[in-house]
């Protein structure tokens, strides 16, 4: 069983300035209490209560992968200090999915196993099946999962499920240009990719449900894992502002395309 324990920080409506939503809670999942593993999930509720664009922004899945991990944390702090520019998205970020990994400085978890490839075939992993489960539950309209590759020269990413989330990996690898160059390679990770951009993925990565009948966008960013941290953190932030901004105006033009 799961268990959740909530912390919620709250600060006196006087204190708070114009625009200024509540502190985003930080909930603390326990994946199972007796392994002593946790995996923080900060919700980011949108201005208006009841609407909002709801998107999972999934870090760390991999423990030796920093970047992603530091980059979740500006966008969390970026959502509690800037509501007015994102007052129509509702945000769930999962800044370390592998906490054991990241303890031990290892691509796998504490079970030698690779995460990123359990998803959605009945592994018994406890981080896979919390996060399964987060994402049977909460039915995001986008999942950004955020990587960083040592073995590329330059940022690219994977786009699969809606049709919008090629036109949103576009800006944001155009975003990310102004801190790390783009991988342009014909072939990456094995992968055909254009402009950076691949549409094929490997099987078992964290993913929406398979049951899912609307699919999100599902976009995997990656920064080159070798360029100074800085830089890497720079790019992962600026790209998922892109996507969110992308993702609003596409909508204003098209709802539900």
């Amino acid at each position: 069983m799961l268990l959740t324990s909530l912390v919620s920080d709250r600060l006196s409506p006087a204190t708070l300035p114009a625009y200024t939503r509540p502190v985003p809670r930080i909930i603390l999942e326990s994946v199972p209490p007796d392994q002593g593993i946790y995996i923080p999930k900060i919700v980011s509720k949108p201005l208006k209560k009841g609407f909002g664009f709801k998107f999972g922004i999934f870090a760390g899945i991999h423990g030796d992968e920093e970047a992603g991990i530091l980059a979740t944390q500006q966008l969390i702090r970026w959502a509690s200090e800037k509501p007015e520019e994102l007052g129509d998205f509702e945000l769930h970020f999962f800044p370390v999915c592998n906490p054991t990994g990241r303890n031990l400085g290892t691509r796998h978890n504490q079970s030698d196993l690779d995460l990123n490839r359990e998803f959605w075939y009945g592994s018994l992993e406890p981080e896979v099946m919390y996060l399964e489960s987060e994402l049977r539950r909460e039915r995001y309209d986008g999942i950004i999962s955020l990587h960083s590759d040592t073995d590329s020269d330059g940022c690219y990413g994977f786009v699969s499920g809606a049709l919008l989330s090629e036109q949103l990996l576009k800006p944001a690898l155009e975003a990310a240009d102004a801190h790390l160059p783009r991988n342009s390679e014909h072939l990456i990770d094995g992968f055909l990719a254009k402009d950076g951009i691949i549409k094929e993925g490997y099987l078992g990565i964290l993913s929406a449900p398979p049951e899912q009948e609307v699919k999100p966008l599902e976009i995997v960013f990656e920064t080159p894992g070798l360029a100074p941290m800085h830089r890497q953190v720079a790019a992962t932030v600026d790209a998922v502002k892109a996507i969110l901004a992308r993702y609003r105006l596409l909508q204003a033009y098209a709802p539900n395309i």
